[in-house]
């Protein structure tokens, strides 16, 4: 559920409701980086939907939903959610190995667009599995119900908590099997502008998203152990060390080169299976 808003005259931000964002958002939402939006809260799936309907004026979002609608939106340069290895926290978590679910039936999370057509891919192209059904449902509901699922795609703070299920003891790193299969980074999730809002000679009374992002992730980044710290605090089932192995997986937030190469490869995949139209340009909101 996305926090509702309360004021009408600041523009909307969307913002990830996951861990792996708080090194990028702690400085604006503390106030130590002063700034004029809103910020709303929500899943990719929920972000994706508000931005599609012109809602908010820039969100992070699934990097699905910009190749889905390129029309509508601006690129945030250098910036991304993404791994180039093992990310930890999407992940298909199964009670046999991922070679021997052909046949079955796979529980998604309705929270993502991006990490579920991903593994679709893999399942299909890297795994060469068959007759696979999907459906979607509350992993950590089912897997504590009197009929567990086989397996379950989990993403976010809901994969770092049942990461270790002892019902689940096979967890395929969608990340890491994205590496291995193409030997790039995965990029899960970009930031993008209204496309519309900056059309013309008129611009919002705002401070460009782009810039106010960058400077909050450098910020968290260069505060790492004030980010461990609050991260501690509010997310007491992992230790320090792997909260700070778990930012250090998702490098620096970064859309570098090899990112865009893997972000590229990514959409070729989705739209030779038919899940989107074509491959699309990427075109970015100018910095101010």
């Amino acid at each position: 559920m996305i926090d509702s808003a309360s004021s009408q005259d600041k523009a909307r931000m969307g913002r990830i409701g996951y861990l792996n964002v708080l090194p990028i958002y702690h400085a604006l939402e503390s106030g130590l980086i002063p700034h004029n939006y809103e910020l709303l809260y929500g899943p990719p799936a929920e972000l994706n939907r508000r931005m599609a309907k012109g809602e908010m004026l820039a969100s992070s979002t699934s990097c699905i939903e910009y190749a889905r609608r390129p029309e509508r939106y601006l690129l945030l340069p250098d910036l991304a959610i993404g791994s180039d290895g093992p990310v930890q926290s999407v992940l298909l978590l199964s009670r046999r190995p991922v070679r021997e679910l052909s046949g079955q039936r796979i529980l998604v999370s309705a929270e993502t667009h991006t990490s579920a057509a991903l593994l679709r891919l893999l399942l299909d192209q890297r795994y060469a599995l068959t007759d696979i059904r999907y459906y979607t449902g509350s992993a950590t509901e089912l897997a504590a119900s009197g009929n567990p699922p086989e397996a379950f795609l989990a993403i976010g703070d809901e994969a770092l908590r049942l990461r270790r299920h002892p019902l689940y003891p096979c967890c395929t790193d969608l990340g890491g099997a994205w590496k291995e299969w193409t030997g790039l980074p995965f990029i899960f999730g970009v930031w993008v502008a209204d496309r519309a809002a900056y059309k013309g000679t008129s611009r919002p009374d705002c401070e460009n998203p782009a810039s106010l992002l960058c400077r909050s992730r450098d910020w968290g980044l260069a505060h790492l152990e004030r980010i461990l710290d609050i991260a501690e605090q509010n997310y007491p089932g992992m230790t320090r060390q792997e909260h700070a192995d778990y930012f250090a997986g998702l490098g620096a937030y970064a859309l570098g080169t090899r990112e865009k190469e893997g972000l590229r490869l990514f959409w070729k995949k989705l739209a030779a299976a038919g899940e989107i139209p074509c491959e699309p340009e990427m075109h970015f909101l100018d910095v101010d």
